[in-house]
């Protein structure tokens, strides 16, 4: 599933060609993907002009001169094609300019598409319910430690609760809880002041790397332009059960089992 870092690689993408360009044309090729294409789709964004673009979570944003925002999610295999060279069976929903042409295709058709008033997007019920943006300035460990107040559950588990940190994913939870040191298994409550000092700054670091890198490439993301982020190559614990941990300890990654998902970590330094 495209993570904070492959919505937000997708959003610079689209934005280099769309931001400021009027809607010509929009082509809707099927009623749904996850859930309907709002009714009023085709008839507000044609003819109307892309102010700019923005992310919040794992959404993209695409805001325009009409007060209305589209809003748009890409589930596990969606991505936006630029001015792709030939039509493919899983384009969706199709957006064109006077210059290009932006294809949403969804193979597995778990993404989504909403329209929200622009100055309702904070209050929308699917926002509203969002903790802070990791990179933003609300995610502190001041804010992690009162979040994390009594909890049993893992802190694994509770940095995916997009209640208490908005955007987070599966790989970039494993990656900063190894370069902080902390056990995914920890309960969250019991994870120190200290500890999530540490944590806050490479929560940062390693959405930051990834997004330089293009994010990462796995099963059928890829960036609207084709290219294929890199971050995978820099995975410390992520996929790399069995492997030695990279910090020479003598640790050896291990895989297991919460919530449903894969945690990789290395049980000699992360405590």
């Amino acid at each position: 599933m495209p993570e904070l870092p492959e919505v937000e690689t997708t959003v610079r993408g689209l934005a280099r060609f769309l931001e400021g360009e009027e809607i010509t044309r929009v082509t809707l090729n099927r009623a749904d993907l996850r859930r309907p294409f709002p009714q009023d789709l085709v008839q507000v964004m044609t003819g109307a002009r892309v102010t700019s673009l923005g992310r919040r979570a794992k959404y993209g944003l695409i805001h325009t001169d009409r007060d209305q925002t589209l809003v748009f999610h890409l589930g596990m295999s969606g991505r936006w094609r630029i001015d792709p060279e030939a039509p493919d069976k899983h384009d969706h929903l199709i957006m064109e300019t006077s210059d290009h042409r932006f294809a949403l295709c969804d193979p597995r058709r778990f993404g989504s598409v909403d329209l929200v008033t622009t100055p309702g997007l904070e209050s929308w019920p699917t926002f509203a319910a969002l903790g802070p943006e990791p990179l933003g300035p609300g995610l502190t460990a001041a804010h992690l430690k009162s979040a994390l107040v009594g909890r049993k559950q893992a802190i694994k588990l509770c940095l995916l609760d997009q209640r208490i940190v908005a955007g987070l994913g599966n790989i970039y939870v494993c990656e900063a809880l190894f370069r902080a040191g902390i056990h995914p298994r920890k309960p969250g409550g019991k994870v120190s002041r200290p500890a999530l000092e540490r944590l806050v700054p490479y929560i940062r670091e390693v959405l930051n790397q990834s997004i330089g890198d293009g994010g990462s490439t796995l099963r059928d993301y890829a960036a609207p332009t084709g290219e294929l982020g890199y971050f995978a190559t820099r995975f410390d614990v992520y996929g790399r059960e069995g492997e030695p941990c990279r910090r020479d300890d003598g640790g050896t990654i291990r895989r297991i089992n919460q919530g449903g998902r894969s945690t990789w970590f290395c049980p000699k330094c992360q405590r």
